[in-house]
């Protein structure tokens, strides 16, 4: 027998089933995986199942790390770009086009903690250039964070995290690395956002972020020379790719496509299980006091999908009926058994809003729910520049 689709003997194609059981967590990241491709593999070892999962897994290991570092390079927005007034680097972190989900389901957590650290050392390589260059020393960056278009897709949680490891890879290793860091262009969001990282920032970091308004180009023009601020921030460095003041490109990343994907979730460790019967909803409520705070939750189902929605009322603990509060985010159902559900809401009004989980339309399946909920605060920002 050839060892080809159509053509196995009995041996063969007990090997190429028990081939596709023994490399099952590494076939969603491969190009195919239909018979034909896992037939290759297998004919290459002489249907010896050690040998050929063994060559697999060596070259699905290579294909991730340089597609996991093409997703970053592509897709992770910022850039180095010119020198403030007093010769220090300048960085630009632009936050609106990232896409925080599909970076974590295509990029593994470690590749984009390195390729932070990569950027740190072409910056303090940029800083030694530029105290050779001055004959004084320069050791601390000026960074610009472009907030114009953050959202809650933004808070995604696995996405928080990892950036937390970052700060606190930047705080430990850098010391005094941080001269001071633009917030421009920020939205209503923004200090619910910057609630969830500060606490990675000492004290004295969190002094040096200035939160920019309306006059945000002013300021900048301030501190950075027009002739060292690339155009799209209202300056002269109209082809900073091809300038020496750059030492990388400003990226403005977009939405990833699905076809980079690795991973279909993320682990989450829930704080809620519990069981609805057949015919039955379960509500969680969150009183929120104060306006502009959000909400964030996952959760996942075994066995079969759930309804969900939010909903708002006036009291707590006041059992009702989801006809009788008002709708907030739609009730749907999701399919949360094959893939974890994750979502966020911004609360501009005080209230109780409930989260529902809807058992209501199966007749005969009780459902287990494993959930997180979180509440997010506002917090105040040093906005003493503007």
């Amino acid at each position: 027998m050839s060892g080809r689709v159509g053509d196995l003997s009995v041996k063969q194609a007990e090997a190429l089933a028990q081939f596709r059981e023994n490399v099952k967590d590494i076939l969603p990241q491969c190009p195919s995986q239909s018979d034909h491709f896992l037939l290759r593999w297998l004919r290459a070892r002489n249907f010896n199942l050690q040998k050929a999962e063994a060559m697999m897994r060596k070259v699905s290991h290579k294909h991730t790390i340089s597609l996991s570092f093409l997703v970053i390079d592509k897709y992770l927005s910022g850039g180095m770009c010119g020198h403030d007034r007093e010769g220090s680097p300048v960085w630009y972190d632009v936050i609106g086009p990232l896409d925080p989900k599909g970076l974590m389901h295509s990029a593994s957590k470690q590749d984009l903690i390195k390729s932070k650290v990569r950027d740190c050392e072409i910056l303090q390589k940029e800083c030694d250039l530029q105290s050779e260059r001055l004959g004084r020393n320069i050791e601390a960056i000026t960074m610009v964070y472009d907030c114009e278009g953050l959202g809650m897709k933004h808070l995604y949680k696995p996405a928080i995290e990892t950036y937390g490891e970052v700060l606190t890879m930047f705080e430990d290793n850098y010391p005094e690395g941080l001269k001071r860091l633009f917030v421009i262009k920020a939205p209503k969001l923004f200090p619910v956002a910057y609630n969830l990282v500060k606490h990675f920032l000492s004290e004295d970091t969190r002094r040096k972020v200035i939160v920019l308004g309306s006059s945000w180009l002013e300021v900048l023009q301030k501190y950075i020379d027009p002739e060292e601020l690339p155009a799209y921030y209202g300056g002269k460095l109209t082809d900073p790719d091809g300038d020496p003041r750059c030492r990388t490109r400003i990226t403005f990343g977009s939405e990833i496509p699905k076809t980079y994907y690795v991973r279909d979730s993320i682990k989450v460790d829930y704080d809620q299980c519990v069981t609805i019967g057949r015919g039955s909803s379960h509500q969680v409520e969150y009183e929120l006091l104060a306006p502009n705070c959000a909400l964030r939750w996952q959760f996942n189902c075994d066995g079969a999908d759930i309804g969900f929605g939010v909903y708002m009322k006036k009291r707590m603990g006041e059992w009702m009926k989801a006809s009788e509060m008002k709708e907030v985010v739609p009730n749907q159902r999701y399919n949360a058994h094959l893939v974890p559900e994750d979502g966020s809401l911004t609360c501009p009004e005080p209230g109780v809003y409930v989260l529902r989980f809807d058992n209501t339309y199966s007749i005969f399946q009780s459902k287990t729910v494993s959930f997180t909920v979180e509440v997010l605060l506002p917090s105040q920002v040093n906005q003493s520049e503007r």
